[in-house]
């Protein structure tokens, strides 16, 4: 009776350390699942995925101080180019300048009425006039807020018998604004001057 009673004892016992270990295996497994599962959405959400073409191409996101240098010279060069491409049509003319003004602030804009109240772009219009800017080097200081660029380009005004090209120097700054579609960059520039604005050479054109 009493060897019986050992031999249920004895079975309870190995059925308990069974069961507590195949309790302990689970919790270890749910834990390791659990720290896999966030871990791989952690990783997800590092990356980004964009339609180009019908294609999804992968890119990664990143800390926007990472970018800043990249993404501030890549705005600076969009709104000269935008603000200085012109050609004989005013409806070209007043659709580069207004996206370009989406990039600035008012001192910009008033840049923008000065050279229309001057019959500068009346001027482009009625010469069949056309204008180009190849953005040479934009320097931007991104160790003190605002940050401080300088774009240096060349001018191409393209008239009927020449070819003039003008070494331009612009000047401000940048300040962060919110992203739109309009400013995909984020960045607003300020107290935008000329610092030069000079003839360099002229050419005939055949």
């Amino acid at each position: 009776m009493f060897s019986k009673i050992k031999n249920i004892d004895t079975a309870f016992r190995h059925v308990r350390g069974f069961t507590m270990l195949v309790i302990g295996g689970c919790i270890v497994i749910c834990c390791f699942t659990l720290y896999k599962s966030f871990s791989l959405v952690s990783k997800m959400q590092d990356k980004v995925y964009i339609l180009a073409n019908g294609k999804a191409l992968e890119a990664y996101a990143s800390d926007r101080k990472d970018n800043i240098p990249v993404e501030a010279r890549d705005h600076v060069k969009v709104f000269h180019k935008l603000f200085f491409t012109l050609d004989p049509d005013d409806k070209v003319i007043k659709s580069n300048v207004t996206k370009a003004l989406y990039l600035a602030d008012d001192s910009a804009k008033r840049i923008y009425d000065d050279l229309k109240e001057n019959g500068y772009y009346s001027g482009i219009i009625s010469g069949n006039i056309s204008q180009t800017l190849q953005v040479d080097s934009v320097t931007v200081d991104v160790n003190n807020y605002p940050y401080r660029f300088r774009c240096y380009a060349t001018q191409n005004i393209i008239r009927t018998t020449s070819i003039a090209y003008r070494s331009l120097v612009t000047e401000g700054n940048l300040r962060n604004v919110s992203r739109s579609d309009n400013n995909p960059h984020g960045f607003l520039i300020e107290r935008w001057n000329t610092i030069e604005n000079r003839d360099l050479r002229t050419e005939n054109r055949k």
